[in-house]
């Protein structure tokens, strides 16, 4: 009985003994998960930090960027508050008529009263403002090329628009007189 008591007792001893390996071994397992988890959440933790402070600067830059915006458009408001005055003025005293002439960097001046006949006729000239020096495209009705140059070649020295067009405007009364 005894001896059958021994070899229970051993077999219980050898499971416990394994038991305990095995367990000593999920430990191990399970602390090294652990460390493994530890440096992941670490690392993301690190990426996160990067990822904020990245996100704060380009809201510095978003907000910079519209504050900027925001006073460009202040700027222009306050840019057109003169401006309709002006072009009252070109369009009553001048009686001149600004149009777009289809084209990307091109205007249509377009005068009214030029001809003693006939206050409705129209002369017109479209002005390309693509390049440094300003040219004149065309223009409608004939008149000397010279004297057009001339006027151009005042304007691109002087850049004043108002003298322009008086020049201009003169030279397409004297064509229909």
């Amino acid at each position: 009985m005894r001896k059958r008591d021994i070899e229970i007792l051993s077999l219980k001893s050898s499971t416990h003994q394994q038991s305990l390996a095995k367990e000593s071994q999920e430990t191990a397992e399970m602390l090294a998960a652990i460390s493994t988890l530890k440096g992941a959440r670490d690392e993301r933790l690190a990426t996160r930090d990067t990822l904020k402070a990245q996100i704060a600067e380009v809201q510095k830059a978003i907000a910079a960027r519209r504050e900027a915006q925001a006073r460009h458009a202040r700027y222009l408001d306050n840019q057109a508050r003169f401006n309709i005055p002006e072009l009252e003025f070109w369009q009553d005293y001048l009686c001149l008529r600004i149009e777009g002439a289809g084209v990307e960097d091109r205007l249509k001046f377009v005068f009214t009263h030029v001809d003693a006949n006939d206050w409705e006729k129209e002369a017109w000239f479209e002005l390309g403002m693509g390049k440094r020096e300003y040219e004149v495209l065309t223009y409608r009705p004939k008149v000397e090329r010279e004297g057009v140059d001339t006027v151009l070649e005042r304007l691109n020295e002087s850049r004043d628009l108002a003298v322009f067009l008086k020049g201009m405007r003169e030279l397409f009364v004297k064509a229909l007189k």
